[in-house]
């Protein structure tokens, strides 16, 4: 069989592919989907015992879907043969959208959601379903119905959340691609743990519906949350969030632009924030936002040290605002339905941010715009921002359930994450340094965020990135290969699982 003369070079493994690669090769007829697939089942099996990253095995249908694309001689999609993984709080036809909960284990997806279907109309296989903390609404993965993932890096540290399986499967070889979603970092959280990359997509950028909702999400949780994918590169983001932008009219709000945007003149301004609210940065944090800035600055970018205007404050009135509708529309399923440990994880959640409630709250809604605004100018002058994500490095796992302390250093200095969502602004995560710290080596992320519905600059900042700081994931191959924890316990052993 002939191979692509630059993969030829490249003796590694299918399953360490990128989704670039994979799509290029399948297209050409220079390795089948059926391939492909059974690298990633095998790897998947090989190490999710250890990880708990995919807790549903969609082995039997992805080998189906691949072998079906194989036979079929008509036109190929930018996504063709890459194994791919769906977090479990969206609807895919005939499984169960648990959303970590035990009380839905049964509830099961009559139609798949949107991105479902544009995955696999770009030619995707699905190779199996993520894990999330119970509601999806966690810095960790962790419930009662799957129990623990851990991260690949070792179980010092927390595979974030709320997309932590995604994380850890994308970075451990399990699949090429995983997605995600994200209301007030859960695409960036389990980037920065694991090492991955993704971006944030701006408000209305990709379609989104459960087919299997009982009734219509809060509007703030309309305004805040979306989906996306995270990835081992930024250069797979492109195929892949160009694939998930696609429209679909049982999302009324989508915003049907072309993934591209018009490009800009002259080098593009970059405003780099140090600012750490008064709570303190980590000097691992403060050198990978300065390798990512020198970076982009040896690509040309116009780098400057410019703080954006309200930064914490949006985070602060944002997250509050969040709190407050969570707390009026979810409150009773997750005092009935949540576990002990995620009840009490919500009232350090409430202490820390007070929730807006009754005519504050409609505030605070209305506040959004004005954040929004001064954003939106603001990007005007600089149509990229690079920050932090998080202050320091990340946390260990089940750090959250630790009483306010552990809640205050999962979640309570996010700010940076939680402006984004409110603001409806796009955000990329990559890692730019790798610490080694007295608990193990951990990938440090920072965050770019820039112009709304110029989520390609994003990727092309953090693509120029990485063509001068390496991806981290072979390091990560290494250093799985030379260890191997004990497999999880299954969940049924595990008491609560939290």
């Amino acid at each position: 069989m002939t191979r692509d003369s630059t993969i030829l070079e490249d003796e590694r493994p299918l399953w360490q592919w990128s989704a670039t690669a994979i799509a290029r090769a399948t297209r050409a007829g220079e390795i089948t989907a059926t391939e492909v697939t059974e690298a990633a089942l095998d790897r998947m099996e090989a190490v999710n015992p250890v990880l708990n990253a995919v807790v549903e095995s969609l082995a039997d249908e992805a080998r189906a879907r691949a072998a079906a694309l194989d036979a079929d001689d008509g036109a190929r999609g930018p996504l063709h043969g890459v194994p791919v993984t769906i977090k479990i709080n969206v609807d895919q036809t005939g499984h169960p959208t648990s959303n970590g909960v035990a009380a839905f284990a049964d509830l099961v997806a009559p139609d798949d959601a949107p991105l479902v279907r544009h995955l696999m109309a770009a030619g995707a296989v699905v190779i199996g379903r993520t894990n999330t903390p119970e509601f999806s609404f966690r810095a960790d993965t962790d419930n009662p119905l799957h129990g623990r993932t851990h991260n690949p890096w070792g179980r010092h540290l927390s595979a974030g959340g709320s997309s932590g399986g995604a994380g850890a499967a994308v970075m451990a070889g399990i699949g090429a691609l995983a997605h995600g979603n994200d209301i007030g970092g859960s695409l960036r959280f389990p980037a920065s743990a694991n090492g991955a990359v993704t971006v944030k997509p701006g408000l209305g950028r990709v379609a989104a519906w459960n087919p299997s909702q009982p009734a219509e999400r809060g509007l703030l949780a309309q305004s805040m949350s979306v989906q996306g994918m995270i990835a081992r590169t930024a250069s797979d983001l492109h195929p892949a969030m160009e694939a998930l932008i696609a429209p679909d009219p049982r999302d009324p709000f989508h915003v049907p632009l072309p993934w591209r945007g018009a490009p800009l003149d002259g080098p593009i301004k970059v405003a780099v924030s140090r600012d750490d609210f008064g709570f303190g940065l980590h000097p691992a944090v403060a050198t990978a936002l300065d390798a990512a800035a020198s970076a982009l600055s040896d690509a040309g970018y116009a780098v400057e040290d410019v703080d954006p205007p309200l930064a914490f404050e949006t985070g602060e009135v944002g997250y509050r605002a969040l709190l407050g509708e969570v707390k009026a529309l979810m409150g009773p399923d997750i005092a009935t339905h949540g576990s002990e440990t995620l009840n009490a994880i919500f009232d350090a959640y409430f202490e820390l941010f007070p929730p807006f409630e009754g005519t504050d709250l409609l505030r605070a809604f209305a506040q959004r715009s004005h954040y929004a605004r001064a954003w939106s100018l603001f990007l005007e002058d600089y149509p990229l921002v690079l920050t932090p994500f998080l202050l320091r490095p990340f946390f260990g796992a089940g750090r959250d359930a630790e009483g306010i302390d552990g809640a205050r250093e999962a979640l309570g200095h996010a700010h940076w994450s939680f402006a984004m969502n409110f603001t409806g602004l796009p955000a990329g995560n990559l890692p730019t340094h790798v610490a080694d710290l007295l608990e193990g080596p951990q990938p440090i992320g920072v965050q770019i965020a820039g112009r709304r519905w110029r989520e390609d600059l994003v990727v092309d900042a953090m693509q120029a990135i990485e063509a001068r700081i390496a991806p981290v994931c072979t390091a990560l191959w290494d250093r799985m290969g030379r260890t191997a924890p004990e497999p999880s316990p299954h969940p049924a052993d595990r008491g609560s699982g939290t």
